[in-house]
């Protein structure tokens, strides 16, 4: 008995700090460590010791306090994720943590007139262990990066990952800065860069620049090289050529991509979106497997002549893959049905295929791919084919509708007739994720016409809207994008509604022209339908005067959205509008994200206070949350 009374008076407090510790940490996800932190005073001190990332907002009106308790308060951080609007943001916090291992750098704001590679020269001087740093949401200077690597040799050769895939940037890097950032970094075994291959620039990046990057990191096994100009947001014509007005097959030839293979042995991930046209490209990539034996994802784009025959057997250089688990084929003039079922045959592994832009292409190429991978191919995009209508896709697809997981589809949507309805008896039995893309004025309501109406395990919904509403009929104050024909997937509670790359006037539309909030109320219309939990939203934008923000009619429809618990606007929102979202009864967490550039820059305005939105976060937290 006395022993049965010694068990049970044993409490969790009890346990060893070096085993709570351990427990601790092995705790990643951010909200429930804050929870386990509010417990007691113990629990408290453990959690702060044992944190290991951390993410910071870069306003304070006493960094330099502020800094330095941080610093005291979580001793054991070794990623860190900060919004470093100015260089002394950096200089106070870098002391802090000199065994930082990875950082992320976040700027939206345009960049302050400071000396070259100010940004980063305190992480290089304070963090001798940092191994990673992700620039690719960081608005810089391509003249920043290669000083500052220079200037401090040591932390720059311990760097294995480097990412200045930057959307933001106004060019990419062109051959000199490319070259001396590869130089100062000979270990890296991931770089994902934003470059010039245009051949109409000044030292722009060619067959030398590739081979002396793959000379000075030979260990790469992750190596995304994109042109500046891919990384657009712009939708596309399906009905564009494909092949560049001018042709680059003798900048970026076969014979250059063979002694690339060549050099970079380690190669498991291989993205080149050069905008250039590289013709004939099988003769390079039949060597590309026996040279980059674990290449597993492979994007290619504008290259041209990817598969050199047509039959079913191990011609086609895509035999050789037999190991590869991911593949993009983006522009290629030339790919068509035949070179899909040779793809098919030749990576039995594939389990993500992404086309776009491929336009000779069609259902039967698709149907035959997904017959021949139903045992593997779970994730499938495809974008802008201009003989694959939605209906039609759909139904080639049907292979592979109890399998597939993600699917994306950016077409062309047709109305679709009552009695042409094929979708009664689809059913798509583990689809999780769905993402569409729309331009401006499509509606969302033939979407379950078309075969997608029984998605029992939906969760997640992307859905994406591009174009100029400048051009478009005015919509009617009853017309509805249709997101209420949603609501036929009982398991959907996130959404990702993406308008910011609609453009039109906000606030000065001339006469006979649509302002935005009703283009916003058509397109959240229906949304108070849906059992949403988490919702990101970004509004249409005016670019002529930098302008996203939320309108009174979008307020007012995502106030209806009762279930809601989280709630990011990519943009900015009137204080008074805001108040409207305080009418979610459930809402614990609504954020503004100022994450596109040029953020705005003026906090005078209402819509930017810090005094307006702290007035809102405080009237939120009072609330009582019903669970």
């Amino acid at each position: 008995m006395a022993q049965k009374s010694f068990i049970s008076n044993i409490h969790l407090h009890d346990l060893p700090d070096v085993i709570l510790s351990k427990i601790f940490s092995s705790v990643s996800d951010t909200r429930t460590r804050n929870a386990m932190s509010l417990v007691c005073l113990k629990w408290h001190l453990a959690e702060r010791s044992t944190r290991t990332s951390l993410a910071l907002r870069d306003y304070s009106p006493n960094s330099v306090f502020l800094a330095f308790l941080l610093g005291k308060a979580f001793p054991s951080v070794v990623s860190l994720t900060v919004y470093a609007r100015n260089p002394s943001s950096l200089h106070l916090l870098a002391p802090q943590w000199p065994n930082l291992h990875h950082v992320k750098l976040v700027r939206w704001h345009p960049r302050l007139p400071v000396p070259l590679g100010s940004d980063i020269l305190p992480l290089l001087e304070h963090c001798p262990s940092l191994s990673s740093l992700d620039l690719s949401d960081f608005y810089y200077w391509t003249e920043d990066i290669p000083p500052a690597l220079e200037a401090h040799p040591f932390v720059s050769a311990s760097l294995t990952r480097l990412d200045i895939l930057t959307h933001s940037l106004a060019e990419g890097f062109k051959s000199y800065g490319l070259l001396a950032i590869t130089a100062a970094c000979p270990n890296l075994s991931e770089l994902l860069a934003a470059c010039v291959f245009d051949h109409r620039y000044i030292d722009f990046v060619g067959e030398e620049t590739l081979l002396a990057l793959a000379s000075n990191c030979p260990r790469l096994s992750l190596l995304h090289l994109a042109d500046i100009s891919s990384l657009s947001n712009a939708r596309s014509n399906p009905d564009d050529d494909e092949h560049t007005y001018e042709d680059g097959s003798y900048r970026i030839s076969h014979t250059m991509l063979r002694d690339l293979f060549a050099r970079l042995p380690l190669l498991e991930e291989l993205v080149l979106d050069v905008c250039q046209n590289v013709r004939d490209s099988w003769l390079a990539l039949e060597l590309l497997n026996p040279k980059c034996m674990r290449v597993k994802s492979l994007k290619l784009g504008q290259f041209h002549g990817i598969c050199r025959g047509i039959d079913y057997q191990q011609n086609g250089k895509f035999a050789l893959f037999k190991g590869l688990e991911s593949l993009s084929i983006k522009n290629s003039a030339d790919l068509t049905d035949s070179c899909l079922i040779t793809i098919s045959h030749g990576c039995p592994k594939l389990a993500k295929f992404e086309v776009q832009g491929c336009k000779m292409i069609t259902e039967m190429g698709i149907r035959k791919m997904a017959c021949i991978l139903q045992q593997t191919l779970v994730d499938v995009k495809i974008s802008r084919c201009k003989h694959l209508k939605s209906k039609c896709l759909l139904q080639a697809l049907e292979p592979i509708q109890n399998h597939i997981k993600k699917l994306h589809l950016d077409c062309t949507w047709e109305s679709i007739q009552s009695s042409d309805q094929v979708g009664s008896q689809k059913t798509w039995t583990r689809l999780q994720y769905l993402s569409l893309g729309f331009p401006v004025g499509a509606l969302l309501t033939p979407l379950a016409s078309t075969g997608l109406e029984k998605c029992p395990v939906l969760e997640e919904i992307q859905i994406r809207v591009k174009g100029d509403c400048r051009h478009q009929p005015r919509p009617s104050v009853l017309a509805a994008f249709g997101l209420s024909s949603l609501a036929c997937y009982p398991r959907l509670s996130k959404m990702h509604l993406d308008c910011g790359g609609a453009i039109g006037y906000a606030l000065t539309a001339p006469v006979g022209y649509t302002d935005l909030s009703l283009w916003e109320r058509f397109y959240l219309n229906g949304i108070g339908n849906l059992n949403l939990s988490e919702l990101n939203y970004w509004p249409p934008q005016d670019r002529d005067i930098n302008h996203r923000s939320i309108s009174l009619p979008a307020a007012g429809l995502l106030a209806e959205c009762k279930t809601l618990r989280k709630l990011f606007i990519h943009g900015t929102a009137n204080e008074h509008f805001m108040m409207f979202l305080l009418r979610i009864p459930n809402l614990r967490d609504a954020q503004l994200r100022e994450d596109y550039y040029p953020a705005p820059d003026n906090d005078t305005i209402t819509e930017l206070r810090v005094d307006s939105c702290r007035r809102f976060e405080d009237a939120l937290n009072r609330r009582h949350i019903p669970d």
